[in-house]
């Protein structure tokens, strides 16, 4: 790949042992067009960092256990892939065939490269989502996703412990989440890288340190919070870890586990006691009571009790008192109250049986009544139309009667004006020949020679003498 020196540098400029020096643009278009003359394939690969924007491009990143390629495709082309929405998505496994590209960019645009994918193909499940189903089962089929649900988890713990990493959003939203809900307890803190080769082991380690404290006298853990923010199942890929999860199944204190947004799946939530979606949905269900609502109902309650209880015990010894000075009193006039109202409630009780069944009585008479004579006056309205209906039948049957013989007796005239026997009674004669073919004029009767003429009262033979006297 020549390129030549820059125009008006000397020699005194360049570096000894290399060549140059060049302008940085040509160098950068004349590596373009290199990369673009490599010979186009066909990579297979899992794809990450799925971003389909409003740009002419669709990014991602293809990748597999020993490296990562940086992919662009023109949206236009992408489109006419005819891919149902869904089919390409972070972590599917496809084939895409293109080759190398390079952006040289500008004074104001940096440098890109990327392969430039021309076709795409979906080639089956992505190798991260298989090793993770195949881990999912393997700690199934042990018995691993069960031990954590099992533990008890405080509805109020006095103490939490919480994996992050330092200074992150998730450790804002956490807080956010434990100040809203009112909780004073206390939070320990075990800082841990949430993405990277060294990730795992860190957080095991940090799980491990917050479920032995209280041994020498500190706060007892009693839950644990696993959090950090949303990505793809490569950047949370620390969270798929078999020895994490081996870890958190066996820990006796229970794990929330509260990793990226509520489209992300990993196996610590398989295997934690509790999986939310976002960390402030961690910290509700870390503090299973709203210390704050609690407090304000507690006091209200309280308040109600003691005035309750007051007035309680003020009107009992207000009862007693006038109890316990004339009993037998209190007890011969209620029980001659109690009378009266009996023998009151069985005569009201009487008269309001009485008025119901007249009240039923009349109603019903009336109803009755009513629809008896709707009945008459129906069956009457009914005999009259019916009456009327059969006058009209009766003289449309007599006018269509009228009509139709109108009709035969005009159609019969026509029939008899247009009848040939009609024309020969008026003196016309019909020439035949002997076939009983109509001779339309002299020269058929000559060329005939003999005919018949047919006449109204029967048919007379013919013959053309001119040709006799010829």
């Amino acid at each position: 790949m020549a390129a030549e020196p820059q125009a008006g540098a000397s020699r005194e400029e360049a570096i000894e042992g290399y060549p140059g020096p060049y302008e940085v643009g040509v160098y950068a278009h004349r590596l373009r067009d290199r990369l673009r003359s490599l010979a186009r394939v066909c990579l297979i690969g899992e794809v990450t960092n799925l971003r389909i924007g409003r740009g002419v491009n669709v990014y991602f990143e293809l990748r597999d256990a020993d490296g990562a390629m940086p992919c662009a495709m023109w949206k236009n082309e992408f489109e006419r892939l005819g891919l149902a929405e869904g089919d390409l998505r972070d972590g599917a496994q496809v084939v895409a065939a293109g080759g190398c590209d390079y952006y040289p960019g500008g004074a104001s645009a940096s440098p890109s490269f990327a392969f430039r994918v021309s076709e795409l193909r979906l080639a089956g499940e992505g190798d991260l989502l298989a090793r993770l189903e195949r881990l999912r089962k393997a700690l199934a089929h042990e018995g691993l996703l069960e031990p954590q649900k099992l533990l008890p988890l405080a509805g109020l713990p006095r103490t939490i412990g919480v994996v992050t990493a330092a200074g992150s959003a998730a450790r804002k939203d956490f807080l956010a989440g434990v100040e809203r809900r009112g909780w004073r307890g206390t939070i320990v803190w075990a800082y841990a890288p949430v993405q990277d080769r060294r990730a795992a082991p860190a957080i095991a380690a940090a799980l491990r340190d917050l479920a032995a404290l209280g041994g020498a006298g500190g706060p007892v853990v009693d839950t644990i919070v696993v959090t950090r923010g949303g990505g793809s199942i490569a950047d949370l890929w620390a969270f798929c870890d078999e020895t994490l999860c081996r870890t958190v199944a066996l820990l006796p204190v229970p794990v929330i586990s509260a990793v990226g947004h509520e489209t992300d799946r990993t196996l610590l939530d398989d295997v934690a006691a509790v999986c939310c979606s976002t960390p402030t949905h961690a910290a509700e269900a870390a503090v299973g009571v709203d210390c704050r609502s609690a407090r304000a109902r507690l006091a209200t309650g309280a308040s109600r009790l003691d005035s309750a209880g007051r007035q309680a015990v003020v009107t009992r010894a207000r009862w007693l008192g006038a109890r316990s000075r004339a009993p037998r009193e209190h007890v011969a006039r209620h029980r001659s109250h109690l009378h009266q109202k009996a023998r009151e409630l069985r005569a009201a009780s009487g008269r309001i049986v009485t008025a119901r069944v007249t009240y039923q009585q009349r109603v019903a008479v009336k109803v009755l009544s009513r629809k008896l004579m709707a009945a008459r006056a129906s069956a009457a309205a009914g005999r009259s139309e019916m009456g009327a209906a059969a006058g009209a039948l009766e003289r449309s049957r007599q006018a269509r009667a009228r009509r139709e013989a109108e009709a035969l007796r005009r159609m019969s005239a026509a029939l008899r004006a247009h009848d040939p026997d009609r024309t020969l009674e008026r003196g016309y004669a019909l020439a035949v020949n002997g076939a009983g073919e109509p001779l339309g004029d002299a020269a058929a009767a000559r060329a005939a020679g003999s005919f018949d003429l047919r006449m109204a009262g029967g048919t007379v033979p013919a013959r053309v003498r001119e040709r006799e006297e010829a």
